[in-house]
């Protein structure tokens, strides 16, 4: 049985992520790569890293920061802050680490970690992804999946908004 010092530890910073991508890859085994802010997980948010998940060995979610966060979708965002949805990320059986990152985009932790497999949502076309060139430079491939339609942290909010309006 896991407990919050197993599930801690699958959080890591730069320097041992790199050190941890370098061992899995040493063992033959295939690193995937996606990222986002996962600010209120959802169904959509789990069915969609499992199966970014189905296409190696290991997961690797890179976070947004709040600072990021906040930059990317507005000033009442996120919902729950970097502890909260880190947690939450590392405690899936899926993942396998969690790597925070307070730019609006992951490129440079992309470069730093050079994954296998860089996959994304559906809504963006494969060249544009950023981190496509390294990857695909590299060998790696990138893949979108779609999204499992009705379910978006957005949605979840406006739908809490209306839910309180009402009461």
């Amino acid at each position: 049985m896991a407990d919050l010092t197993d599930i801690s530890a699958k959080i890591m910073d730069w320097d041992q992520a790199k050190a941890q991508v370098k061992n899995w890859k040493s063992l033959g085994e295939k690193v995937v790569f996606t990222n986002g802010c996962f600010d209120i997980l959802h169904y959509g948010h789990l069915i969609y890293l499992a199966q970014a998940k189905s296409f190696g060995e290991r997961l690797i979610i890179g976070l947004n920061s709040d600072t990021s966060v906040k930059r990317l979708k507005g000033e009442e965002r996120p919902v729950n802050d970097i502890h909260t949805r880190s947690m939450m990320l590392a405690s899936l059986a899926v993942s396998d680490m969690i790597v925070l990152f307070d730019e609006d985009t992951p490129q440079t932790l992309i470069q730093a970690l050079m994954p296998d497999v860089l996959i994304k949502g559906g809504d963006y076309k494969v060249e544009e992804i950023v981190g496509y060139q390294e990857v695909t430079d590299n060998g790696g491939t990138v893949l979108t999946l779609p999204f499992v339609e009705g379910y978006s942290s957005t949605k979840l909010i406006e739908k809490i908004k209306r839910l309180k309006i009402l009461s």
